[in-house]
């Protein structure tokens, strides 16, 4: 089984909800610096204040930052782990080349209007990041977690004229990225779009 993995695809593709079944199902450790940015903000560190401007305009937070922070990630990792939301660009690629050497990149395809609908309809739970839908995945009870039963909020970079800058900042930055793990020959393309479980079933598939 593959043991560093990374997870590519445009924001609201599904890495987080696939990262997720596969540290459920088979034991890896997700490393998501999009969690890990938000805690920071909402605590209030200096990355986080650094990052919040940033975030809330859609843009990408500057390397020196994410990388710092994977870094430090990294080395408390024992076992299999899956990068989500890391690296974004080519450079970030090379900087965690020198760390670890990834064994597959997953590359999960949706195309832009179908991730309007999943980002700008998207709640997300502040206290322990469990993400609903209003159309697809709903909270059993409107406004609050199922988890943990905190009020769920509409992120700022979930709006729809930062969602249009997220998807053509990740054209711009993150797609040479696909490039980059072909050219390694570790790169699978799986469609992202459809029932979750057809999708892990395919994830899986990938990682054994």
């Amino acid at each position: 089984m593959k043991s560093k993995i990374v997870l590519l695809g445009p924001p609201g593709s599904g890495k987080g909800t696939q990262g997720e079944k596969l540290s459920a199902e088979l034991g890896y450790t997700r490393l998501s610096t999009g969690d890990m940015l938000r805690e920071a903000v909402r605590k209030s560190t200096p990355l986080g204040l650094k990052a919040k401007e940033y975030m809330d305009s859609g843009r990408l937070v500057p390397n020196d930052l994410i990388i710092g922070l994977m870094k430090e990630k990294i080395a408390q990792v024992d076992g299999g782990v899956i990068f989500d939301g890391f690296p974004r660009t080519v450079e970030q690629a090379d900087a965690l080349a020198k760390e670890i050497d990834v064994d597959l990149a997953i590359n999960l395809d949706v195309d832009d209007e179908e991730l309007m609908v999943r980002l700008t309809e998207r709640r997300t739970c502040p206290e322990c990041n469990c993400v609903f839908h209003l159309v697809y995945n709903p909270p059993k009870k409107a406004g609050i977690c199922d988890k943990c039963g905190c009020e769920l909020y509409h992120r700022d970079d979930d709006t729809e004229a930062t969602v249009r800058n997220r998807l053509k900042v990740y054209r711009e930055n993150t797609f040479p990225l696909i490039e980059y793990y072909e050219k390694l020959g570790k790169l699978v393309t799986i469609m992202g779009k459809g029932e979750i479980d057809e999708i892990f079933a395919q994830v899986e598939k990938a990682v054994r």
